[in-house]
């Protein structure tokens, strides 16, 4: 189960909104088969490992090892129990069941009703942890929300304005090592999102560059329509979502998606309400400071990465304040990497 949840993570990123699944198949103690899920719309990952085993007359003597419940439903494929049971396989192992509606234990029924031996809840809590954004998404009707941000030894995430006005360079406060692991991040999650603050003064393209990956869905408040229609992230190279509270369309740019919130209530819960519409599953939230404080003081977050920088701005823009329990940390050359869960 371990080795499924280890092929599954090739899905992140490009499965969404379907969950990243991972499947092995063995035969007397010995890997025949294995996949994971397809891009969306492509095979589950029960049917890619059925079809990487090179002898089939094996898999009726086979365990299938997965991540998550095997369908039961047509969707964009067809049900992944019926292939299952078409091939006689004796015996599936299911890591979690699955919260969706239109599975929850309906492909186990499947599976029975065809004599499969169902055995359920292996490494649970491992694939608990590697599906919390679907489960997220299935659960609390919301995506699983990661915040990210960088800040200097003396606690500034960016240098003043007038610092920035008379010196337009940007000010790294992270080395390259870990600029290029955001990037993987980025390519990971569905979603990104920043405030206006940040998308006028950095006028960020919020794209994958240093991995390779898929871009993802760039979501930006922009409650009066300040960014500039020339700005990165109004150019329609990558789907953009900007939340706003102008109405006349008159001011929209083509090729960009625009909702309407009321920015005196409740901002995170409309924000996070809209984007499961869309069907965003996850969505990294990147800044600034007043967006991150929005989520954390709504408690609206599931976890946190924060990075420390060996440079000192003494004087700037506050990072967060928040109180969380620290799951892990790292060393990446110069910098310090902390792992935060809202439990």
């Amino acid at each position: 189960m371990l080795r499924c949840i280890e092929i599954a993570a090739n899905g992140l990123g490009s499965t969404a909104p379907n969950p990243a699944v991972g499947a092995v198949i063995v035969h007397e103690d010995v890997i025949i088969g294995e996949g994971y899920t397809s891009a969306y719309g492509g095979p589950h990952a029960e049917v890619n490992a059925i079809n990487s085993v090179k002898d089939k007359t094996l898999l009726k003597e086979a365990s299938l090892f997965v991540t998550l419940e095997p369908c039961s439903h047509h969707g964009k494929t067809p049900p992944c129990a019926d292939l299952i049971s078409s091939y006689k396989i004796p015996r599936v192992v299911v890591g979690l069941i699955d919260p969706n509606p239109l599975v929850a234990g309906k492909g186990i029924a499947a599976l029975r009703a065809k004599n499969c031996e169902v055995i359920i809840g292996l490494a649970e809590k491992e694939c608990k942890e590697h599906h919390k954004r679907f489960l997220t998404f299935q659960t609390k009707k919301r995506p699983y929300i990661i915040l990210k941000w960088a800040e200097t030894q003396d606690g500034f995430v960016a240098p003043l304005p007038e610092k920035r006005a008379a010196s337009p360079e940007p000010f790294w406060i992270t080395n390259a090592n870990s600029r290029q692991l955001v990037h993987q991040w980025r390519a990971e999650e569905q979603a990104i999102l920043v405030g206006t603050n940040t998308a006028l003064e950095d006028n960020p393209k919020i794209n994958v560059r240093d991995w390779a990956g898929k871009n993802p869905f760039r979501v930006v408040l922009d409650k009066s329509l300040k960014i500039p229609m020339s700005h990165n992230l109004l150019d329609s190279s990558t789907p953009t979502l900007i939340f706003t509270e102008i109405e006349n369309a008159s001011h929209y740019n083509k090729g960009v998606n625009y909702e309407i919130l009321d920015f005196s209530k409740n901002l995170p819960t409309q924000i996070l309400t809209t984007l499961h519409e869309y069907r965003l599953t996850s969505v990294l939230i990147e800044g600034g400071t007043i967006t991150l404080q929005t989520f954390i003081d709504a408690n609206l977050w599931d976890e946190a990465r924060v990075f420390s920088g060996d440079t000192n701005f003494g004087v700037g823009i506050k990072a967060p304040r928040f109180s969380a329990s620290l799951k892990k940390s790292f060393q990446i050359n110069s910098d310090v990497l902390k792992f935060y869960r809202n439990a």
